[in-house]
């Protein structure tokens, strides 16, 4: 029989050390405005079909 594996499970103080290694190591955040999903348009339009039926 095999274990099953421990749930991950992070705290606040684990995600705050974490950005701090990141930020001391040259990362940086970039901040999105209220309502942006930080996501670019697709190119071009998209074309709908009908559902056919």
């Amino acid at each position: 029989m095999s274990k099953t594996p421990a749930k991950a499970t992070l705290t606040t103080a684990m995600i705050e050390k974490q950005t701090a290694d990141f930020l001391k190591s040259g990362g940086a955040v970039e901040y999105v405005g209220k309502g942006k999903s930080g996501q670019f348009a697709p190119a071009g339009p998209t074309q709908v079909s009908p559902k056919a039926g």
